[in-house]
């Protein structure tokens, strides 16, 4: 199990080292096999400094190529030959200077040297934005407000998140620390244990609020021994989009990676608070919903477009048409959130336990659900 340190210090404000976090978390049964570093951005742009193009000519022996002069900030200009279309004198630009380190999509790092393009000596090295990490475009050289100063560090200029995660080998009778909410519980009590009182700061739930009740959908549960509780809720105007980028980081942080706002907030309230959620395409459900089994041998498409053959004894969730889901496991994909959705049915629920885990290997589907269940 990964735990964001970033995010447990948004329970308990501790300034601790995290060797230290991991010496009293292992003490407390929670052990923890390493720690490794994360970064929003791969080498969290060192060695990146704002440049101020103070000239821009035709390369002698390039027609695509152009020879600039970069002030970044030393006693002497730099010369850098670029290839940008888009590159001009008077420009705020990052620039990458000799030796240093960038990644490619890849992840596969390269260091910039000092180099001859077509005779031309280079000293770095002008950045496009998905050359520094920072997005996909390579239409041309990122331009930088006009304000900074050359030299800078364009690190600072840009939302960089570092943190160090936890990889906590958790045995199954901790059940309970299953989250990083469940985690800084503990944690609490150690420091406490250990003589350093901190407050546990509860989520606020403040925002939520009921404007109308205009979609409604009713539950039945018609198996309560594997459904002792089954809640939802309709969200209307809906807008299908990329997350914040604090929730992105958080879920990379933990080595998930972000799709959209809706599928992304319920892997975020799983991994913080430990309940799995589910979102449908309320515009997409039938009549009520039905928690129950369904005939052996049912068929159903999954979110992953595979069509499974349903077990007598798999717990679903369903309409009056038919399965949406496999309870606590995986969703369908007749049901699921798209681009088109305007409205979700939101799941929260307790399914058993055992059930859950009987269904998910049936049908070979380790979830992160189906863990948490």
């Amino acid at each position: 199990m990964k735990i964001s340190y970033n995010w447990i210090k948004q329970f308990l404000k501790i300034d601790w080292k995290s060797d230290e976090i991991a010496a009293l978390l292992t003490d407390l049964g929670l052990e923890v096999e390493a720690v490794d570093k994360y970064q929003s951005v791969k080498g969290g742009l060192e060695g990146i400094v704002v440049g101020h193009v103070l000239s821009c000519e035709p390369h002698p022996n390039a027609d695509r190529l152009k020879v600039t002069t970069v002030n970044v900030g030393a006693d002497t200009p730099l010369q850098i030959v670029c290839g940008a279309s888009n590159v001009a004198a008077g420009q705020k630009v990052p620039v990458a200077l000799i030796g240093t380190t960038l990644y490619d999509k890849n992840g596969e790092a390269f260091v910039i040297k000092k180099g001859k393009i077509r005779d031309v000596e280079s000293y770095g090295m002008i950045c496009a934005e998905d050359e520094l990490g920072l997005g996909d475009s390579h239409d041309g050289i990122l331009v930088l407000d006009d304000q900074l100063t050359p030299g800078a560090s364009v690190a600072k200029e840009f939302k960089i998140e570092n943190d160090e995660v936890f990889e906590i080998g958790l045995t199954p009778n901790r059940a309970d620390a299953m989250s990083h909410w469940g985690t800084a519980r503990d944690l609490r009590a150690g420091l406490i244990q250990s003589g350093v009182q901190v407050e546990l700061i509860t989520p606020s739930v403040s925002n939520f609020r009921v404007d109308k009740r205009t979609l409604k959908i009713d539950v039945q549960v018609e198996n309560p021994k594997l459904a002792p509780r089954y809640c939802g809720v309709t969200i209307s105007g809906i807008s299908l989009k990329p997350s914040p980028e604090w929730l992105q980081n958080r879920l990379k942080a933990i080595g998930l990676q972000p799709k959209n706002n809706i599928v992304d907030v319920t892997n975020y309230v799983m991994h913080e608070l430990g309940q799995p959620l589910h979102a449908f395409d309320a515009n997409k459900i039938n009549g009520k919903i039905q928690v129950k089994t369904v005939a052996a041998g049912t068929k159903f498409t999954t979110l992953d477009d595979i069509e499974r053959s349903l077990h007598e004894d798999d717990l679903m969730i369903c309409d009056d048409q038919g399965p949406l889901c496999i309870a606590g496991v995986f969703g369908g994909k007749e049901s699921g959130v798209s681009e088109s959705t305007q409205n979700i049915f939101l799941e929260s629920a307790y399914f058993n336990a055992v059930s859950v885990r009987k269904s998910a290997q049936r049908h070979n589907l380790n979830t992160d659900a189906s863990f948490l269940s």
